[in-house]
């Protein structure tokens, strides 16, 4: 089953030292996760100010800058695995270097028939 590993955490909690060794240590994880065949994709985001934010009320667009709500720990990443249950899952999220000063929240994927693929 896939799952969605998205990463919070308080994006101005980290330095800039501290942010690379994050990106060093999450791509090593990367790639021991795709030696044993779970790994899909990974990816951190640029800051929420960088955010843009879209609803569509009775056919009106409403475009805002920024997330789409204020919180203490905002949305900086993911991790999209292939594992085999839900205890598999939380394996790898809990080896996620923000884990240790975020959180990780784990949502399995609906996979929907005739998406395209890449």
């Amino acid at each position: 089953m896939k799952y969605m590993l998205l990463i919070y955490g308080d994006e101005l909690a980290l330095s800039d030292t501290e942010r690379e060794q994050c990106y060093r240590d999450s791509t090593a994880l990367a790639h021991q996760i795709h030696a044993t065949g779970r790994y899909l994709a990974a990816s951190p985001l640029h800051p929420t100010a960088t955010a843009t934010s879209v609803r569509v009320r009775e056919g009106k667009s409403l475009i805002t800058d920024g997330p789409f709500a204020e919180t203490h720990e905002q949305l900086g990443g993911y991790f999209l695995i292939d594992a085999e249950d839900l205890d598999e899952a939380i394996a790898i999220a809990e080896r996620i270097p923000m884990a240790q000063r975020g959180t990780v929240e784990i949502r399995p994927v609906i996979e929907i028939a005739d998406l395209p693929t890449p």
